[in-house]
């Protein structure tokens, strides 16, 4: 039998479409030591300009015809389907890195205590990043949310249970899975996976559909812009929320391969949902993966200027972008 086309021959795992490649380790060279000191850069901004916000979603759940987004911060995202509580790529530390001394480190605090969070019923993780999967964090949530069921793509399964994970689902690109009432996919992304030397795309990257109750989300994890977003579509969409990556993409020569820039994400939601951006019954969009580790050259403040901009070009309604300032909650409801 043929292994599918993202599988790498030999093992590990590739994106399959042209020019999807990521850079290695020499334009990865080039970028920091050539184009850093040679391209002017944008000076930082003040940290006051990353406002907060009191977090205000349901506890211990919210009501079946309520769907709500929590904003933790990077692409961290708490996310209630009617009554599921579901947790996206959690990061608590203050370092999104194997060291405490060093890494990229927190600009914002998270938006939400660890302690104050609701009870835990699906955790999604799109690949084994730093930024995206972290080891502290992941021991906390165990601790603390020992029923939890964690979704994850090939490969990643056995790191989460050798750290105490008792319910975990590895899927596949375009695998389902059933919890409960929840139907889930696991949805193609366009990036690379690895925590040290020697395991690069050892491990595969991924996005994730959440179907429960009458909601549906979709999270499309750390991406590129990828030819199968409107094949998503047509299989789970249109839907209710979509959280899709505008962060890191600057110098767009490297990070094109594996991040979407603002244009790119608002593209990427009309090919996901079909249409012009409906805030009734949901068909809202929310930006993740910005403003909160500095990664790479663009100021931390752009991304939520640039997705405003496109999006109004893309001449969609305004109450359908949510930019949610860190432990910003909002909500949509629907009528059952």
């Amino acid at each position: 039998m043929t292994p599918p086309s993202h599988h790498r021959p030999g093992g590990g795992f590739r994106n399959p479409w042209p020019g999807a490649a990521p850079h290695g380790f020499r334009d990865f060279l080039r970028w920091v030591l050539i184009d850093r000191r040679t391209r002017e850069r944008p000076a930082p901004p003040d940290r006051s300009a990353f406002a907060r916000a009191t977090p205000s979603f349901a506890v211990p759940r919210a009501r079946r015809d309520a769907l709500t987004a929590t904003r933790v911060g990077h692409s961290t995202v708490l996310m209630q389907l009617g009554a599921l509580n579901v947790l996206t790529d959690p990061v608590w530390s203050e370092r999104a890195s194997p060291f405490t001394f060093a890494g990229p480190r927190r600009w914002v605090a998270p938006g939400v205590a660890f302690d104050a969070l609701p009870p835990i019923d699906l955790v999604l993780i799109s690949h084994s990043h730093y930024d995206h999967l972290d080891d502290r964090t992941v021991r906390r949530l165990i601790a603390a949310h020992p029923d939890a069921h964690w979704l994850a793509p090939l490969g990643v399964a056995a790191w989460l249970m050798r750290r105490g994970a008792r319910q975990v689902t590895e899927l596949d690109w375009w695998q389902e899975a059933r919890m409960g009432d929840a139907r889930i996919a696991c949805l193609p992304a366009q990036h690379f996976s690895g925590r040290g030397l020697g395991d690069r795309n050892a491990t595969l990257w991924c996005g994730w559909v959440v179907k429960a109750l009458d909601w549906t989300m979709c999270f499309a994890g750390d991406t590129g812009l990828h030819p199968e977003f409107r094949a998503i579509g047509e299989r789970y969409g249109p839907f209710d929320a979509t959280l899709l990556p505008i962060g890191a993409y600057d110098p767009r020569w490297f990070m094109r391969p594996v991040h979407m820039d603002p244009e790119e994400a608002v593209q990427a939601f009309l090919e996901l949902n079909g249409s012009t951006g409906r805030v009734e019954r949901g068909h809202v969009m929310v930006p993740i993966h910005w403003g909160t580790f500095k990664l790479t050259d663009e100021s931390m403040d752009e991304p939520p200027r640039r997705v405003r901009t496109a999006w109004e070009r893309a001449g969609l309604d305004d109450d359908a972008l949510w930019v949610l300032r860190v432990g910003e909650t909002r909500a949509v409801s629907c009528e059952l």
